[in-house]
This record gives C-alpha cells, structure tokens and sequence, in this order.
C-alpha cells in the first residue's frame, strides 16, 4: 500500500503569483502520483506537473495565479497494484492590488533643502 513521505501544505498566493504543491509518496511497486483539482485531473496551460528524477513524487505549479478560478481544494493521489491514497491541500488567492498613494511626486521632493 502507499504512503505518503511528503502531504502538500495549504498555499496562499497572491493574483498574478505562483503557488507550488508538493507530493511525495513510497510503496511497492511504486506509486504514481496525479493531482486533481474539484474532482477532476488538473489540466491547464497554467498547470505544470514536475516529477521527480525518481519518480517517488511531484510539484503542482500553478503559475499566474487568478484569483477567484485557482481558490479551490487541490488533491494528490497516490496509487499503484494495492492499492491507492489521497491527500489534499487547500489553495487561497489574495487580490494584488498596488498602492500608489505613497509614491513620492517629483524627484527627491522630500528630501531638497529649503532655499
């Protein structure tokens, strides 16, 4: 039966960002490791499964980040002959917004000595 060695943590990413998910599981025979996102395989030009050289696991990469689409509950499952195992984390996408009330006006206007 497989067994996780590394569970994916719970992310928060910001709009724009990446979030990254990492899965990592033993057995004999070894386990494959696929990630689902609400029931279904993940499956997006924005989604890059890496795998491991050894094959014992892999990274979730999601990569911009949009905020209301990503914010979801992500799965990994690990599964070979014996049998098959879940983990899950969850995915939480913070709006970016940039400030620019603090943004000086003119060049160095704060810091030109009185004439």
């Amino acid at each position: 039966m497989p067994g996780f060695i590394k569970s994916p943590d719970d992310q928060t990413g910001i709009s724009g960002g990446v979030a990254s998910f990492v899965c990592q599981a033993v057995g004999e025979p070894k386990p494959r490791i696929t990630w689902m996102k609400k029931g279904k395989k993940v499956s997006s030009q924005r989604f890059e499964v890496i795998e491991f050289d050894d094959g014992s696991g892999s990274v979730l990469r999601i990569q911009p980040l949009r905020t209301h689409r990503d914010e979801a509950i992500y799965e990994c499952t690990a599964s070979n002959d014996v049998g098959e195992i879940n983990t899950s984390a969850k995915l939480t996408v913070l709006e970016g917004k940039t400030c620019l009330a603090n943004v000086p006006h003119g060049p160095l206007s704060s810091l030109s000595s009185p004439p």
